[in-house]
C-alpha cells in the first residue's frame, strides 16, 4: 500500500495565539472608540475571550512609541503601539499571559501593516506575547481566535448600537441641565445591550432596543436652545480616538458646541464599497468582491432601518444614509479614490453641510500624506459647492503642542460668532 505523502509544516512568521492561550490569557485593544467598546468588548468576552480595553493615556505612551518606532511612522501607528507597550511595561498585566489585538483589513496603509510595526516593537523585551489580526477577511490565522457567523453578528449590531448611542450622546450632552446625566445613561443602555450579548438573549431585537435606548435619552432634561453644530471628520484613528485627537468631541462641547460624528458603520460600508468598486474598475468578480456586496446589503439595510425609526420615533437627528453619502462624493471625487479614507472625507463633509452643520474640523495625522492630500486638496471643490462652508484642518502629531490645535479651533469657533452677528444685518 502506498504511504501518504505529508505535507511538510512550515513555521508561522509569527506567534500564534492557540487555543490554549484562549483560556487564560488577556487580550488587550486600544483604545478608539470609547462608546462603542463598552458593547464590543462584552461581545468579545461572551465567546470566552478574556479582553480589555486600555484607556492609558499619559505621555508616557508617546514616548514609547517614539521610541519603538521609525520618527516618519505614522501618528496613529506610534500612538497604538506605544499604548501597547506602555501598558505592557507597567506591570498591570502578566506579559507571560498577555496578547494584543489589532485590525487588518488589508487595506494600502495603517491597517494592514500596523501589525508588523507591532510585532517589531516587541521583539527586544517582549518576543513571547502574540499579536492578533482581527480581519473579517481572515488575512492572518489564529487557531485560538475565530470570527464564527455569530461573532460576526453580534459585531455588526454592536456597531449599530455603539454609533446609535454616541450619536445621542453628542445631541444631549451640550444641553444637560444635571451634568454627568448623559454619560451615566449611556453607560446604562451599553451595559444593558452588553448583558443581552452575553445572554444571547434579545440583543438582535433592534426596535425594542431603539426605542428604549431613544427613551432613556429623551428623558435627559436638556436646556432649550440650538449651539452651534461642529462636524468631525479625518483620519479614521484621529477622528474617533479621545488619545489621538486630545479629547476634541469634550473640548468642543466646553466651548459651547454640539460635537457631530459619522458613524463607525460608515467606514465598514466605505471598506465594503471599496472592494466593490475595485470589481467594477479592474473588471473581475470574486469571493471578496461576493462578500463585500452581501456583507454592505446586509449591514446598509440594518442602517437604514436603525435611522429609520429615530426619525419617526424621537427628536433626534440620525446618522448619514450611506448611498447619500456614496451620491454627494460622486459630486465632488471619484469613488476610485480609497487611500488615507479617501472619497469618504468629502462625502461626509458635504452630507454634513447639506444637513445644517456648516462647521468642520479635519483631523489629520502626521505621517499619513493620503489623508492631507485629500482632506485639504478637496476644500476648494467643498468651498465651490458649498460657500458656507467654515473648515479647519487641524494636524496632530508628536510635536505640535494641544494648545495650537486648540486655538486653531478657537479661531474656526470665532469665525461662527462672528457670521451669526452678519445675519441680522444682512436681512436688515
Amino acid at each position: 500500500m502506498k504511504k501518504k505523502r505529508e505535507t511538510p509544516k512550515t513555521e508561522l512568521p509569527y506567534i500564534e495565539f492557540t487555543a490554549e492561550m484562549k483560556r487564560d490569557y488577556t487580550i488587550l485593544i486600544p483604545d478608539m472608540l470609547p462608546d462603542h467598546f463598552k458593547i464590543l468588548v462584552e461581545i468579545f468576552k461572551a465567546e470566552g475571550y478574556k479582553m480589555a480595553h486600555l484607556t492609558n493615556d499619559s505621555r508616557a505612551v508617546v514616548d514609547e512609541g517614539l521610541k519603538s518606532v521609525h520618527n516618519d511612522t505614522c501618528y496613529p501607528a506610534l500612538l497604538v503601539i506605544g499604548q501597547f507597550l506602555e501598558a505592557l511595561k507597567s506591570g498591570r498585566y502578566d506579559v507571560d499571559k498577555t496578547a494584543l489585538m489589532i485590525t487588518q483589513t488589508g487595506g494600502g496603509c495603517r491597517a494592514s501593516n500596523y501589525i508588523h510595526l507591532l510585532r517589531k516593537a516587541l521583539k527586544k523585551d517582549f518576543p513571547n506575547v502574540p499579536v492578533i489580526s482581527l480581519s473579517f477577511t481572515g488575512i492572518e490565522r489564529h487557531s485560538g481566535f475565530t470570527m464564527n457567523l455569530r461573532l460576526i453578528l453580534n459585531l455588526i449590531f454592536g456597531m449599530l448600537y455603539g454609533d446609535l448611542l454616541m450619536t445621542l450622546k453628542n445631541q444631549c450632552k451640550p444641553y444637560e441641565v444635571n451634568p454627568g446625566q448623559t454619560d451615566r445613561v449611556l453607560d446604562e443602555m451599553a451595559g444593558i445591550l452588553s448583558k443581552m450579548a452575553a445572554e444571547r438573549r434579545g440583543f438582535f431585537r433592534t426596535g425594542k432596543n431603539y426605542k428604549r435606548i431613544l427613551d432613556a435619552f429623551s428623558a435627559i432634561p436638556v436646556k432649550a436652545g440650538e449651539k452651534p453644530r461642529v462636524g468631525i471628520v479625518g483620519e479614521i484613528y484621529v477622528k474617533y480616538s479621545p488619545l489621538a485627537n486630545n479629547r476634541l468631541e469634550e473640548f468642543l462641547i466646553a466651548e459651547g458646541c454640539e460635537p457631530v460624528v459619522p458613524g463607525l458603520l460608515d467606514f465598514i460600508l466605505y471598506c465594503l464599497v471599496n472592494m466593490i468598486n475595485d470589481g467594477k474598475i479592474y473588471d473581475f468578480s470574486d469571493k471578496t468582491t461576493r462578500f463585500a456586496g452581501f456583507g454592505y446589503w446586509v449591514m446598509y439595510r440594518q442602517q437604514k432601518k436603525m435611522n429609520r425609526f429615530i426619525r419617526k420615533k424621537s427628536r433626534f437627528m440620525p446618522g448619514h444614509d450611506f448611498e447619500e453619502l456614496r451620491a454627494e462624493a460622486d459630486k465632488l471625487i471619484h469613488q476610485g479614490v480609497k487611500m488615507g479614507e479617501g472619497w469618504l472625507i468629502p462625502a461626509e463633509m458635504g452630507e454634513l453641510i447639506k444637513t445644517g452643520t456648516n462647521n468642520i474640523v479635519t483631523a489629520q495625522p502626521f505621517g499619513c500624506l493620503p489623508n492631507h492630500i485629500v482632506a485639504k486638496g478637496v476644500n476648494r471643490r467643498i468651498k465651490e459647492a458649498y460657500p458656507e462652508a467654515n473648515i479647519v484642518a487641524v494636524d496632530y502629531d508628536p510635536s505640535s503642542t494641544r494648545v495650537n490645535q486648540e486655538n486653531r479651533i478657537k479661531l474656526m469657533i470665532a469665525n461662527i460668532a462672528a457670521a451669526a452677528a452678519e445675519r441680522p444685518a444682512e436681512r436688515g
